[in-house]
This record gives C-alpha cells, sequence and structure tokens, in this order.
C-alpha cells in the first residue's frame, strides 16, 4: 500500500469541546487534509515541539525519547493506519538495530514523538479518501445559485440536511478552516455512505 506523507499544517482550540483541539495534518503532495481531535495535554506536547521551547523538567514525551535513545531504540515513522468509527489509530515504526517493533498508538501522541526524534507521519490513501478534507482554492469564480447552509449545526441536526448540502457545508467549512466543524460534516456524509 503506498504511503502518503503528512505534514502538521496548524493546530485550534475546540469550540465544542472543553480542553480538545484539531490537530490539522496535510498531504505534503497534494491539498487534501486530516482533521483530528486530541486532547490538551498532547496538544501542548506538540506545540512545545514546533515552537522550539526546553522546558525546565522532561515531559512524558521527551522521557520516552530519552528512554528509547538510552536503549538504542529509534523511531523511524509513524503510520497513520486506521480510522474506525471517527477514531484515528497509529503504529510507531522502532528499530533497535537489528529488528523493527511496530507499537499501537494514540495519534496525537505518534505525532508528538515524531516531532521530537525528526520522523516522518504517513498515512494512506485509504483513509486519506475516508476522512480526508480537500482544500479548494477560495475563490473560484463561480456564483452560487442556491443558499448555503449555516455551518456550525450539531450533529444530530446534520441528518436534516440532502448529501449535497452537505458536501457544500464541508466546503464552506474548509474554506473557513473550521477544520473541526468539517471532520463532524465528514463523518455525517461517510456514515450515509455506508448505509447505502
Amino acid at each position: 500500500m503506498d504511503k502518503i506523507k503528512l505534514e502538521i499544517i496548524g493546530m485550534s482550540y475546540s469550540q465544542s469541546q472543553s480542553g480538545a483541539y484539531a490537530l490539522i495534518l496535510g498531504e505534503t503532495q497534494g491539498k487534501r487534509r486530516l482533521p483530528i481531535i486530541i486532547g490538551g495535554f498532547e496538544a501542548q506536547a506538540i506545540a512545545i515541539e514546533l515552537e522550539k521551547m526546553k522546558p525546565s523538567r522532561p515531559l512524558t514525551h521527551d522521557l520516552f525519547k530519552s528512554f528509547a535513545e538510552t536503549f538504542g531504540i529509534v523511531l523511524s515513522e509513524v503510520v497513520i493506519n486506521k480510522f474506525i468509527e471517527g477514531v484515528f489509530h497509529a503504529e510507531l515504526v522502532c528499530l533497535d538495530g537489528k529488528k523493527e517493533y511496530r507499537i499501537d498508538a494514540r495519534t496525537s501522541d505518534a505525532v508528538a514523538l515524531a516531532l521530537r526524534f525528526h520522523c516522518p507521519v504517513f498515512t494512506n490513501e485509504k483513509i486519506m479518501s475516508e476522512a480526508g478534507i480537500i482544500v479548494e482554492d477560495k475563490k473560484t469564480g463561480k456564483t452560487k445559485k442556491e443558499q448555503v447552509p449555516q455551518v456550525g449545526k450539531t450533529k444530530s441536526e446534520l441528518s436534516d440536511f440532502t448529501l449535497t448540502e452537505l458536501k457544500e457545508m464541508l466546503q464552506k467549512a474548509v474554506n473557513k478552516e473550521e477544520y473541526e466543524e468539517a471532520s463532524r460534516i465528514r463523518d455525517e456524509i461517510n456514515r450515509r455512505k455506508k448505509k447505502k
């Protein structure tokens, strides 16, 4: 299966879940984005490493890196390998010089570790096609003939919209960089596709 390399595009505070953040990963050779909801602790661990801040004492992910390096273990890559019921799953691909080990991990922890080990993050086409959001040019020159439904509807209200309306809402949310809302809309679209 071909791997798709990802990079961190950004992170934003969750409007609907207290203490949660949306981590946005984007394919390096394309327009698709993966919005992943993560906890505050993991968001802080990612932000600290992105900003090259050095805490006075090692954080959990820093400790993990020191522990691995002490015993000659290298994190060679992170693979986001599953998307089950709206939850991303990842694995750490580790090497000890002789053997490769694959360790199950939460995606947020895996990304925090990838930053510390300076290793790439990958996913596959199946996950990108199922959970990815396409970012289009903001100005297409086309005039919209129908009213686009308001972004910001709750999960239960999304069931009131047609598939066409949901796709328009998804594009509007992506254009506004409201990735958490876009992921909820994407999940509703995927739920309907599975019912067919």
